[in-house]
């Protein structure tokens, strides 16, 4: 994956208080054991396009 993103930057990303799927993204409605992105990547095929950077993300 070229362009890696970083879903701790971004403002749809949240943890979740399920040990099966900690990680979830608010945009697109869903939990998973891997990273948001990675799982957007690995169903498209391309990266995530509802990447938003939270303010005051470095």
């Amino acid at each position: 994956m070229a362009n890696r993103i970083d879903c701790f930057k971004c403002r749809h990303f949240f943890i979740t208080w399920d040990r099966k799927f900690p990680y979830g993204c608010k945009f697109m409605g869903f939990k998973s054991k891997a990273m948001p992105s990675q799982e957007v990547f690995k169903a498209s095929g391309s990266s995530c396009v509802s990447f938003k950077e939270k303010a005051g993300a470095r």
